[in-house]
């Protein structure tokens, strides 16, 4: 019998390379600024030949979530493929240092372990090239039974959405998981992943698959095809998820802080102090990770996305996708734990 969790994330294990860069340089790349885009092999190495020196951390947008909600003192676990080269190994060690259980076997063969280029501009913003390597071979063989029946919430990467083998390992989680009446969380991840995607998580969604969305605005937006913040968050409002309920829909808005939409009701939360914003990678899934810790003590909504918010104002501080300071000591010391 597994060990209950938590929290078990299912996502894209990647290893970040990240450096700053000017809108300059982003114009000269043809990359769209704050935007995920997709690059082969071939274009990793161009762009890693001409990018300025690079901060190199394990990241992946599930994976800072389940170390987050970690370090928060939850009882997590990540599934996610890496090849088993000197990046994957990083990345392995990286996340079982922090406590988190991971025990997806690495490919011996084929492409290497995933990168993401990061490009962070003077005003913190991310633009975020990422090869998928190893992570396409993420396949249902992947997903434990056992692991996920013990999980509390299973939560989805919707970058996970891109590689076709991943999907079906997607669709055999939520039916484990809602098989032994827990919840599923997905977070939506870009909004041109939302764009590429859209009418299938709209599916996902409208047939019960999902108990918990998580967004930001601007993803929520692409979702529902408007270019209008309020009827994006009155279409959420509306719908329905998992187990028959209404959906929980947790909404970053940066600077304005997040907004818990449940049941037809919405309740804001304000953003945490940030003394700088120096790099906003990883800002959603931090927020994420609070909220779910939090859920995970037994503390209300908006309690618990009082967490998030913390968290993520924690990681945008400084350079790279995962907390630097002591985020439990954090939260006990503004008495939200």
């Amino acid at each position: 019998m597994s060990q209950p969790l938590d929290l078990l994330v299912l996502g894209n294990a990647i290893v970040d390379l990240i450096a700053h860069a000017d809108d300059a340089f982003l114009a000269d790349q043809g990359v769209a600024k704050g935007a995920m885009q997709l690059i082969d092999e071939d274009r990793a190495e161009a762009l890693f030949s001409v990018m300025g020196p690079a901060t190199v951390v394990s990241g992946g947008s599930g994976a800072n979530t389940t170390v987050g909600a970690a370090l928060l003192g939850a009882k997590t676990g990540f599934v996610g493929k890496v090849r088993d080269d000197e990046l994957g190994r990083l990345f392995s060690h990286d996340l079982k240092a922090t406590g988190v259980g991971f025990e997806t076997a690495p490919a011996g063969e084929g492409p290497a372990t995933a990168r993401c280029f990061i490009l962070v501009t003077p005003d913190g913003e991310r633009t975020m090239n990422t090869y998928l390597g190893a992570c396409q071979k993420l396949s249902s063989d992947d997903v434990d039974e056992a692991t996920v029946r013990a999980a509390r919430v299973t939560y989805l990467e919707g970058y996970l959405w891109d590689p076709p083998a991943a999907k079906d390992a997607f669709r055999k989680a939520v039916g484990i998981a809602h098989g032994a009446g827990n919840a599923v969380a997905l977070t939506l991840s870009d909004a041109f992943c939302v764009d590429r995607y859209r009418d299938e998580f709209l599916g996902l969604i409208r047939d019960g698959s999902i108990d918990i969305l998580f967004a930001n605005i601007g993803e929520l937006q692409s979702l529902y095809s408007t270019d209008d913040p309020e009827k994006a968050i009155a279409a959420l409002r509306d719908e329905r998820g998992g187990h028959g309920k209404h959906l929980l829909g947790l909404v970053t808005r940066s600077a304005e802080g997040a907004l818990v939409v449940r049941g037809g009701e919405v309740r804001s939360v304000e953003a945490s102090p940030v003394r700088e914003v120096v790099d906003t990678t990883g800002a959603g899934d931090l927020f994420a990770a609070g909220f779910l810790a939090g859920h995970a003590r037994g503390l209300d909504y908006v309690a618990s996305a009082r967490l998030g918010t913390l968290a993520a104002a924690e990681v945008i501080e400084h350079i790279g996708a995962r907390p630097q300071r002591d985020l439990l000591a954090l939260a006990r010391e503004r008495k939200l734990v």
